[in-house]
């Protein structure tokens, strides 16, 4: 096998990509030498991907939207959970900021993560 090394090109991610995927059709045993060299093996790919490829942060409308579209959950629930549908409609529409309280009820209610829902987002119209 290849030495390990750090993956600085996008060659080297292939090369590493390769070997690991070697890997699955017969996983080594944890704290093995082969265990030892999968798992730094996915260590480097997943800090060369953090660094070339980076996953933008959720918008806590985003999610919520993605929450009710592909999670099963609605906008009456969401109404319920914010006190009313107007106040949902708002919070759908942009109009109305999130406040902690609605936060904290939606991240418990739907199991969506808190720090996802409190991250900054853009408001439209007069409240903005």
């Amino acid at each position: 096998m290849p030495d390990i090394r750090l993956i600085k090109t996008e060659a080297d991610y292939e090369a590493a990509m390769d070997q690991i995927e070697e890997f699955f059709a017969d996983m080594p045993e944890p704290g093995t030498p082969e265990g030892d060299r999968f798992e730094l093996l996915t260590v480097l790919v997943a800090r060369y991907e953090e660094q070339h490829y980076p996953i933008p942060k959720a918008d806590p409308i985003d999610l919520i939207w993605f929450a009710i579209e592909d999670l099963g959950h609605s906008q009456t629930e969401l109404a319920d959970l914010l006190g009313s549908r107007p106040r949902a409609s708002e919070i759908l529409n942009r109009k109305r900021p999130l406040t902690l309280p609605m936060i904290r009820g939606i991240s418990e209610a739907w199991k969506l993560p808190l720090e996802a829902l409190a991250a900054p987002y853009a408001l439209v119209g007069a409240e903005a």
